[in-house]
């Protein structure tokens, strides 16, 4: 086989086999095919497309790549992957709360660049808190705890690291089955016995339009199929931020509330929705009215904000020393009316100017730094009401002005967006 020979069969609309994609992908994970192939090859894939059984190959080859997670017999394995979004927080909650409920939660989580917070940069706002556990540690401590959120390691699909950085720099990080095989190998790569998505879509999101991340989810739910696990995905909304808080030390301030049975509505309805969704595909609970009676039952008695302790002790972290907060002062509503919509990319965009997010990969962020939203789509606000409380040192004025000119203030009744819009599962 020759690597331009597969490429041009692609780019002129043809299928390839699982052997001729293996053989792309191991080539390129050695060096023997080079970055300019693996772009056209890229490039190819993000204008032609592929099918279910070319994307289940193309993952297949990139888990292959790397080594594979290995559990003793117990408690069943399970994980969640979101797509991301502003104030996405679900990931502090979910992880402990789902161990509390008798399930292994080895979640391997990432870093925020753009407008998209990361998990590990949250967790890191937790001083001594490691995001660079070795398999033998992570493994130790789920099997000790029931959950870890470390970054991934070396072994583990070392495929996906290099495309994924070639996608950057060549324009197709948009495209479904690249999306679709470089999600679905990293998780896989943990042999969870079940799978669970969270799709966001709006202004906020990755996906900002609904048939977008209806694609996304279709798509990954189908790999889970044809690779025989059992996968859900709730497409649920981005077009206001989730919760209140929006940042890094103040996520895990507002994870802590909702993990002692308290919060934001929304935040608890979604952990719980998905929580339903990882329950029932593993099999622990008979139905969905059984999963949400353990879920409240685990969650607002107090055993897994206990779990969430211990994995932040194991992991080295000293939660009592959460670090401070900066100085907040309020923007304000330049008129009466109604919340018509909210621009949640803008704020995240502004928390990078805030210095709590990041423009390229490896730069520095304040985790002291973010915002409080105190209003949602259908609120009505008066002038001079505060809309967020933004947390910096002397925040710049035209930032304060883009987090105003995110909240569009109309003069009629607007009603909210439903939370979660639909679901899709591989299994009955």
């Amino acid at each position: 086989m020759h690597p331009a020979s597969l490429i041009a069969v692609k780019r002129d609309g043809g299928t390839l086999s699982r052997e001729q994609i293996e053989f792309l992908i191991a080539g390129y994970t050695a060096g023997s095919i080079p970055d300019y192939q693996m772009s056209a090859f890229a490039m190819a894939v993000m204008w032609r497309g592929m099918t279910d059984e070319e994307t289940a190959a193309l993952t297949m080859a990139m888990l292959s790549s790397g080594t594979t997670l290995k559990w003793l017999p117990g408690p069943a394995v399970v994980d969640k992957h979101s797509t991301g979004g502003i104030g996405d927080k679900t990931s502090l909650i979910l992880a402990p709360l789902l161990a509390a409920c008798g399930l292994s939660v080895p979640m391997l989580s990432g870093r925020g660049l753009g407008p998209t917070g990361g998990t590990l940069d949250k967790l890191e706002s937790i001083p001594g808190f490691r995001t660079d556990l070795s398999i033998a540690e992570l493994q130790s401590v789920v099997e000790s705890v029931g959950c870890v959120i470390t970054g991934t390691t070396p072994e583990l699909v070392p495929a996906d690291r290099k495309l994924y950085a070639l996608r950057d720099v060549t324009g197709t990080v948009p495209s479904i089955p690249l999306i679709t095989a470089s999600i679905m190998s990293k998780k896989l790569a943990e042999s969870p016995q079940a799978l669970v998505l969270d799709v966001k879509w709006g202004r906020g999101a990755f996906m900002k339009t609904l048939p977008e991340a209806r694609a996304l989810a279709g798509s990954m739910v189908r790999i889970g199929r044809l690779m025989n696990v059992p996968v859900t995905a709730l497409l649920t909304d981005m077009n206001q931020p989730l919760g209140r808080m929006c940042g890094n030390a103040v996520e895990v301030g507002e994870s802590l509330d909702c993990l002692r049975g308290h919060g934001p509505a929304d935040l608890r309805q979604c952990v719980l929705e998905l929580g339903i969704a990882a329950l029932l595909a593993c099999g622990r609970c008979p139905s969905r009215e059984t999963a949400l009676e353990l879920l409240v039952e685990r969650l607002d008695g107090g055993e897994a904000l206990t779990r969430f302790e211990r994995m932040i002790e194991a992991q080295g972290g000293r939660l009592a020393e959460l670090c401070s907060i900066a100085p907040a002062s309020d923007v304000k509503a330049s008129r009466t009316g109604v919340i018509g919509a909210i621009n949640a990319e803008a704020l995240g965009l502004a928390i990078i100017e805030l210095g709590g997010g990041r423009r390229i990969a490896g730069e520095a962020i304040d985790h002291r730094t973010g915002l409080e939203v105190l209003v949602r789509i259908g609120d009505r606000v008066s002038a001079g009401q505060p809309l967020v409380r933004v947390f910096a040192d002397s925040p710049p004025k035209p930032v304060l002005t883009q987090i105003e000119s995110a909240f569009e203030i109309a003069g009629e009744t607007t009603t909210a967006p439903v939370l979660i819009v639909e679901q899709f599962t591989s299994h009955p």
